[in-house]
């Protein structure tokens, strides 16, 4: 590591970018010419001056400490990070001499030092996190049984929509159209049950996604029977699994295992969207431990997420992981030193030992879609069904989901291999194999096979 902490690549810059737009424009601002009084501080802050339409210069800082990097910009951009961030950050990257360690400049060090007292901006609230804590126990636990009423008046009558479709038969749902469905959901989310309302949406996506609808709409009705039964029966389930179910439905919980001290490796991260929200997903193996974690953050549409950890990184932190079945999800605190690059790929399994992880998995949590696996010594190939990733020293192959992962990435994948063994982190599901993050043979070069 140098003097200023780790130096991210320029793929991992554009993985923070909230849009297209947002990434070309950085790219473009990704050079001296457009920069002057640039710097950064061994602390791991970079900032500069970029000239823009205007008369005078958009001051840029960012703050590339910790698990929660943050920007600041004088420019009227509402994005963050804004494309002047970026193209700091670009600059940086490509060691432009431009980028030296400096003395701070007064106006970034009120913002870094704001930030440091816990006023220097304001984090998005995780909207899957737990409500925010009353100063009345007894409200909030009159409100909790409320809601636990009229989730359960929105499951049975979910349950008598599921009983009704059955009975006139799954040809019926193709005839009915997507508009019963939609009706179905916004019942579930008067209910409180935003995770049914979600279920219920896939599921009346299913007669429109092609050959083979009807099973795929049976085995959807069947999960979210079973999700259902178990709602209503949850005070004699397990507690894990009764913790499962009720995060299934929608209900939130605070994290709250003990924490868990390792050195992790930043394995993947990518983003999700919809017409309001944003939703990184970034996976961490810890190196010690042997755990693998999932963690959330979240930002309004149009706005990256707070927590921006690219793969190929690896930070010393504490996680705490939330109650349920396999404990996947955890919240990170606080690093005491800066990520520095990873060393090394974590270790790896075959593609039996991936199987049967994620059927273990699934014995815990029925609604699981996915579950991380590491595969080792695996050789991407086309086969007239799509690609796979054979065992270099087996006669396994695990599918490549065929709708995961863009034709880019999986040509970036090939190309990576050459034919020869590599090592693939993704999600192994019952589509088939997402890869998401690769790296060669013997070697600790972290390649992302998603978009940035």
């Amino acid at each position: 590591m140098n003097q200023q902490g780790v130096r991210w690549t320029a793929q991992q810059v554009l993985a923070l970018a909230p849009d297209d737009a947002s990434r070309r424009a950085g790219l473009t601002l990704g050079a001296s010419a457009r920069w002057s009084e640039a710097g950064s501080s061994a602390s791991g802050a970079v900032w500069g001056l970029c000239q823009g339409s205007g008369g005078s210069p958009y001051r840029t800082v960012v703050d590339t400490t910790g698990t929660r990097p943050a920007c600041k910009c004088s420019c009227p951009s509402r994005k963050s990070p804004c494309k002047h961030a970026l193209g700091l950050l670009l600059l940086r990257a490509a060691d432009e001499p431009a980028v030296r360690v400096a003395q701070v400049p007064k106006w970034a060090s009120e913002w870094l030092e704001a930030r440091g007292t816990g006023q220097g901006g304001q984090e998005i609230r995780d909207p899957a996190g737990p409500p925010a804590k009353t100063a009345n126990p007894e409200a909030a636990r009159r409100r909790a049984e409320q809601r636990a009423e009229r989730i359960t008046l929105g499951a049975s009558e979910l349950e008598q929509r599921l009983a009704d479709l059955l009975r006139g038969g799954l040809a019926a749902a193709e005839q009915s159209g997507y508009g019963l469905w939609e009706e179905t959901a916004r019942r579930m989310v008067d209910a409180q049950a935003p995770g049914l309302a979600a279920r219920v949406r896939e599921l009346g996506a299913v007669p429109a996604s092609g050959a083979g609808w009807p099973a795929r709409l049976l085995e959807e009705c069947a999960l979210l029977h079973l999700l259902d039964a178990a709602w209503l029966a949850r005070d004699r389930l397990p507690e894990p699994l009764a913790a499962t179910v009720r995060s299934r439905v929608g209900l939130t919980a605070a994290a709250d295992g003990p924490p868990v001290a390792d050195r992790w490796l930043v394995l993947a991260q990518y983003d999700t969207s919809d017409a309001r929200l944003v939703t990184r997903r970034t996976w961490l193996y810890g190196r010690e431990s042997g755990r693998t974690a999932l963690v959330l953050s979240f930002g309004a549409a149009g706005r990256a997420p707070e927590v921006a950890l690219p793969a190929g990184l690896m930070l010393d932190a504490e996680l705490t992981f939330y109650p349920g079945a396999g404990q996947l999800r955890a919240d990170v605190g606080a690093s005491p030193v800066p990520p520095v690059p990873l060393d090394a790929p974590p270790p790896g399994v075959g593609a039996a030992e991936a199987v049967r992880a994620y059927g273990t998995a699934l014995r815990d949590d029925p609604w699981l879609d996915s579950w991380p696996v590491t595969l080792s010594r695996v050789i991407p190939i086309p086969s007239s069904e799509g690609w796979q990733l054979a065992d270099a020293e087996g006669d396994l192959a695990l599918p490549v989901d065929p709708g995961a992962l863009s034709r880019p990435g999986l040509w970036k994948l090939a190309a990576l291999s050459g034919g020869a063994p590599v090592t693939v982190f993704g999600e192994c599901g019952h589509r088939g194999f997402t890869p998401l993050t690769a790296w060669p043979e013997g070697s600790a070069e972290t390649v992302p096979l998603t978009e940035p």
